[in-house]
């Protein structure tokens, strides 16, 4: 029973990573720095920043989602291997989306009481850059309610195991 759980939230992952990596892909490969700061050249470093984090979350789901294709595969369905995955999805893609290292963009913690999107930029961004993140803000966020688990049950059993 309790693999089904984890097997039906990977599977979940699984479609929402590859929805993702559709999303960035498309937008990375048709959006040029020269393109987004012909509206303003004084936001040229700061467009550099966001292009360079956008890549860095396409390459962690482009790993989160090639790592739960291959665990939903395996048969007998590795369990403890999927929740390892999932704890790593957690923190590369899901905590990088709204808390990203280098911090072009952050999440509004009262946008759940507002209404509003929950990922605000630190300056002026183009509207494409605007509707991929409206785009994707939905997805993390169920993920993110889903997966919160295994933020501390799976650094419990580490802690348990040794």
């Amino acid at each position: 029973m309790a693999n089904t759980i984890v097997e039906s939230q990977l599977e979940d992952v699984k479609n929402h990573l590859d929805k993702t990596v559709m999303l960035l892909e498309k937008f990375l490969n048709e959006t040029t720095l020269h393109h987004l700061v012909q509206e303003d050249k004084d936001l040229v470093d700061y467009y550099k920043k966001l292009l360079s984090q956008c890549r860095r979350l396409l390459v962690y789901s482009e790993e989160g989602l090639e790592a739960s294709q291959m665990i939903l595969k395996t048969s007998p369905f590795p369990k403890a291997l999927a929740e390892k995955i999932l704890y790593k999805i957690y923190h590369q893609c899901i905590e990088e989306f709204f808390s990203p290292k280098s911090d072009v963009w952050y999440e509004d913690s009262r946008a759940a009481y507002t209404g509003k999107n929950a990922i605000c930029f630190r300056d002026d961004v183009s509207a494409s850059i605007q509707l991929l993140f409206q785009q994707l803000e939905g997805g993390f966020q169920h993920l993110r309610e889903e997966l919160e688990y295994y933020e501390t049950d799976y650094k419990t059993k580490l802690l348990q195991s040794k």
